[in-house]
C-alpha cells in the first residue's frame, strides 16, 4: 500500500507556523514560503524543486531524505541544521542574507552554491565539493574546512575563514590580498598592512 502524496504546485505560504510539526508525503513545485515557521519540524522526504523561501525560521529542522532542488533562501534563519541528510539528488542552493551558523553541510556536493551576505559561523563543511561556488559578503567565523574541495570558489569578499591549504583543495580559488592571513593562521603571523 503507498501513500498518497500531496502535490502544491506555484502556490504562496505565508506566515504559517509549522513549529515542532511533522509534515510527509508532500512535494512543492514552484512555491514560495514568506514568513513560514519551520523550527524543529519534521520535514523527512519532503521535495521542494524551485522554491523560495524567504524570512522563514528553519532552526534545528529535521531534513532527512528531503529534497532542495534550485531552492533559493532569503534573510533566513537556518541554525543548526544537517544539511548532509538531505536527498543528494535534489540538492541544489542558493542563500541571501541568511543565518547558516552551527549547521553542517558534511560531504555534499556544492557545486555552483552562491552564498551572499551569509552568517555561516561554525558552520562544517568538511569534505564538501564546493568548486566554482561563491561566498560574497560572508562570516565565516570558525567555519571547518577539511579535506574540502575548494577549487575555483570566490573567497575575495569573505571574512574570518581559516582554511589549511594543507588539508583542502584549493586550485585556482580566488582570494582577496587583503584577506590572506586565513590561509596563514596556523603559522601565527603577525601580519601588518601599511596604508
Amino acid at each position: 500500500m503507498t501513500n498518497k502524496v500531496n502535490l502544491y504546485e506555484s502556490k504562496s505560504f505565508k506566515n504559517i507556523d509549522y513549529t515542532e510539526k511533522r509534515l510527509r508525503d508532500t512535494e512543492f513545485y514552484k512555491c514560495e514560503f514568506v514568513s513560514c515557521v519551520f523550527s524543529k519540524s519534521d520535514l523527512i522526504d519532503i521535495s521542494f524543486e524551485d522554491c523560495t523561501f524567504e524570512n522563514c525560521d528553519f532552526s534545528m529542522t529535521k531534513i532527512r531524505g528531503t529534497g532542495f532542488r534550485n531552492a533559493i533562501f532569503k534573510g533566513c534563519k537556518i541554525l543548526g541544521v544537517d544539511f548532509s541528510e538531505c536527498d543528494k539528488f535534489s540538492f541544489s542552493f542558493s542563500f541571501y542574507n541568511c543565518h547558516l551558523d552551527y549547521s553542517t553541510f558534511f560531504g555534499t556536493k556544492l557545486l555552483k552554491t552562491r552564498f551572499e551576505k551569509c552568517s555561516l559561523q561554525e558552520t562544517d563543511f568538511s569534505e564538501v565539493n564546493l568548486s566554482s561556488s561563491v561566498f560574497s559578503d560572508c562570516d565565516l567565523t570558525g567555519a571547518i574546512f577539511s579535506n574540502t574541495i575548494l577549487e575555483k570558489v570566490d573567497f575575495r569578499t569573505a571574512n574570518n575563514y581559516s582554511i589549511d591549504p594543507d588539508y583542502n583543495r584549493l586550485k585556482k580559488a580566488k582570494f582577496s590580498a587583503l584577506n590572506l592571513e586565513g590561509l596563514l593562521y596556523k603559522y601565527q603571523l603577525d601580519i601588518e598592512y601599511n596604508n
